[in-house]
């Protein structure tokens, strides 16, 4: 859920609640130092190294021509994060932000992560693989100034007292799974990731609070989990899911945490800001946990 890397940054200074709470006026949305510092409280803190976590949950589909969609699990999905400080000579003060994230698959009945599941279409039972996604940060900051050397702008829609912003991540990039002729042959990773966030101006624009309460909805369109054994079977998969940022830990749903506890205790807090490791997707996670299918012997005609 790359989604969740959306932040920016005030132009000069050190960005943290104390430098906010310095002045009694509120936050000017309309300004790129604003918009920044007003963006960097819905993605972490304004504090450098305050955790911040993201919880959401909701449900797979499975889209095939000619058959009715089927709901084939539950998902629930963490993201923990922090962020730091950093500065740009040419683009001025904004921050970078290092986070990990969580991915279940559950049972539709019981709402228990699955160890197996049976294909339905196939009618193989398979081995589930839960993402665990370490690290999905940024590599670089948000600044002030952006790439292409236009000022920043809040891009957010507000009515009254509610703000809210919408967008959608089309992904389409070679496939880590898949083998050097991709641009021949095909078998590209092809996905898109729309979000949405929701919450109130007054707590956005409000410099004595370090962090904004953000509600959210994420949808993704993808091809099937590796894991799926599915090939080169026609269909996709959706998923449609809410969540919001926690107050705590104690927030978080209990199946979550239970996991958390039990499978990756690394998840209860985010990498370090000196991790510079590549970015984790499911597919490259896929890949580390399992083996290659060694090549057929060619059949002879």
């Amino acid at each position: 859920m790359n989604k969740l890397l959306f932040g920016a940054a005030v132009a000069a200074g050190t960005m943290s609640a104390s430098l906010a709470a310095a002045t009694t006026d509120r936050i000017d949305l309309s300004t790129p130092e604003g918009g920044l510092l007003a963006s960097r409280k819905i993605s972490c803190s304004l504090e450098d190294g305050i955790p911040v976590t993201y919880w959401w949950h909701g449900e797979m589909y499975s889209r095939i021509p000619g058959e009715k969609d089927r709901m084939l699990f539950r998902i629930e999905g963490m993201n923990i994060r922090q962020c730091e400080t950093v500065v740009d000579p040419e683009r001025g003060t904004g921050f970078r932000l290092v986070s990990r994230e969580i991915l279940l698959y559950l049972d539709p009945e019981t709402g228990r992560p699955l160890e197996r599941w049976k294909n339905p279409w196939s009618g193989e039972e398979v081995d589930v693989i839960q993402t665990e996604n370490d690290p999905v940060s940024m590599k670089t900051g948000f600044f002030p100034v952006r790439r292409d050397g236009k000022p920043y702008e809040f891009d957010a829609t507000i009515i009254g007292n509610d703000w809210f912003t919408t967008g959608a991540t089309p992904l389409f990039y070679l496939n880590p799974l898949a083998g050097d002729y991709q641009p021949y042959v095909g078998g590209w990773y092809h996905a898109v990731e729309m979000f949405s966030d929701f919450g109130q101006v007054d707590d956005l624009t409000d410099p004595s609070r370090h962090t904004a309460h953000v509600v959210l909805s994420w949808t993704r369109i993808s091809k099937w989990l590796p894991w799926m054994k599915m090939g080169d079977r026609v269909g996709l998969l959706y998923v449609t899911s809410a969540g919001r940022k926690l107050d705590s830990w104690d927030q978080m749903g209990g199946t979550m945490r239970e996991y958390i506890d039990s499978h990756a205790p690394l998840y209860r807090q985010p990498p370090p800001f000196s991790d510079r490791r590549e970015n984790e997707t499911s597919w490259t996670y896929f890949r580390k946990k399992v083996e290659p299918v060694p090549p057929r012997p060619r059949e002879r005609p």
